[in-house]
């Protein structure tokens, strides 16, 4: 996944940990096979392939993702979709001499992305147009961090966090019942924007510092609108609390989408967020 992670496990022997946190990182290990798009012997790789030919048999588990990624499309509006990856063909934010890409560019894209040209049933899946990709990256990090904490439980840890680059899922509070105290980079500066209180659930960030670049006095970020292919510019940072990491990272993302219609998409979620506007001002919390 390219960055750095963490298990932080208290309160329990320290062979018992030793042995849950393996069983949860090889689990992530196995997700991250299973969908990477830079691995040709993964799901996501076999999919794509097939684009525009016959339809992939897929497992269960794809299903539900594939699933989530469907309610997620609807919930933005069609702004978050797991097909627009090809986007990244016009846009380069690790050049270095980085560029907008022309409106030209961005159409031809735009034609590869659609979920509604992903043709699904339970037990199978096909992109309808050659060219076209899909791509778990919004999805499979914060789904690999619920499936750790599940493991870790089911293995009889109380008492810890995990961390996937800077998504957390709490499998339960300090063992003196302290909450962890979670700080929520500062998007512009060194440190914390704030600190979050962290029991058991989970918390996830998404916003437009880690991948962009910026060119004549604007940022341009990695989170493109699926329906112009253009960066969001209204958050600099969201951050949601949800007790799913899945659920908290795709709202974050859909809320940085969704631009000044995110407060009302938070809401109606039912979940807790801090977000960054991007004159530095801060919203929603406490």
């Amino acid at each position: 996944m390219a960055a750095e992670h963490e298990i932080v496990l208290a309160g329990a022997d320290e062979s018992a940990a030793r042995a849950a946190a393996d069983a949860a990182i090889a689990d992530v290990a196995r997700i991250e096979a299973k969908y990477s798009r830079y691995r040709d012997d993964s799901v996501t790789s076999r999919i794509n392939r097939a684009a525009g030919g016959a339809a992939v048999p897929i497992d269960e588990e794809t299903s539900a993702l594939l699933d989530y990624a469907a309610r997620c499309h609807a919930l933005s509006e069609g702004r978050f979709d797991i097909t627009s990856g090809v986007l990244r063909r016009a846009w380069d934010f690790k050049s270095p001499a980085p560029r907008v890409p022309t409106a030209t560019e961005l159409a031809t894209l735009l034609e590869l992305v659609g979920w509604t040209n992903v043709e699904r049933d339970v037990r199978t899946v096909r992109l309808a147009r050659p060219g076209m990709e899909i791509d778990f990256g919004g999805i499979g990090k914060e789904y690999a961090a619920d499936r750790a904490a599940t493991i870790l439980r089911e293995q009889g840890m109380r008492h810890g966090f995990v961390n996937l680059a800077g998504d957390l899922r709490a499998i339960g509070p300090q063992p003196d019942g302290a909450p962890w105290r979670v700080g929520i980079r500062h998007p512009r500066a060194a440190g914390a924007v704030a600190g979050i209180d962290l029991l058991e659930g989970a918390l996830a960030t998404s916003g437009d510092y880690e991948r962009c670049f910026d060119l004549e006095g604007k940022r341009y970020c990695h989170i493109l609108d699926a329906t112009t292919g253009m960066p969001v510019a209204h958050w600099q940072s969201v951050s949601v609390m949800s007790s799913l990491c899945v659920v908290a990272g795709t709202c974050a993302t859909i809320a940085m989408l969704l631009q000044d219609e995110a407060p009302v998409f938070l809401e109606a979620q039912g979940v807790r967020w801090l977000g960054v506007a991007a004159d530095g001002s801060l919203c929603g919390l406490p």
